[in-house]
């Protein structure tokens, strides 16, 4: 039996966010034994046919947990401001893992590598003021992202 469900989920491209990262804190090692970072957003660009604006400069980051077996565990939570002057608040959950420890230590380097070496997706979940971006606040979304020296840039998606 081959095809699709009929229930899967439409995907609609809404925009890419591309951010300038801070240097990265470390604990290391926690108290769990994993390790944990502090990565801040230092600036950023929302771009794409649904919503267009900017990373509010430092108004939060991603505090990933590195786990034994390579798997980055994001947590971000910071601002955008809309082109009209909106501000929208983003909470970031997703997984980033290479597909192989040579791709992983090149990462590790901030070098890069090729979007097909390694899988980074998010779920992120918007809070967006009364108006036109209150759709941000109703829908779900699925986020594709690509690990770039110093940067994130992550392409985002409603589902429909």
């Amino acid at each position: 039996m081959s095809g699709q469900h009929p229930f899967t989920p439409g995907l609609e491209y809404a925009f890419t966010i591309s951010i300038v990262l801070s240097k990265p804190y470390w604990v290391k090692p926690g108290a769990r034994g994993d390790i944990r970072a502090a990565i801040y957003a230092a600036e950023g660009v929302v771009e794409g046919p649904r919503l267009n604006g900017r990373v509010v400069p430092m108004s939060g980051g991603d505090f990933p947990l590195s786990r034994p077996n390579g798997v980055i565990d994001f947590d971000a939570r910071y601002l955008l401001e809309a082109d009209d002057g909106a501000i929208i608040y983003l909470e970031n959950r997703g997984f980033r893992w290479a597909r192989s420890p040579e791709i992983a230590e090149k990462m590790r380097r901030n070098e890069a590598v090729a979007f097909d070496d390694y899988y980074m997706r998010v779920t992120p979940r918007f809070d967006a003021p009364a108006g036109p971006h209150e759709w941000m606040s109703q829908h779900v979304f699925v986020g594709v992202a690509e690990k770039v020296p110093n940067a994130n840039r992550i392409h985002y998606f409603v589902v429909l």
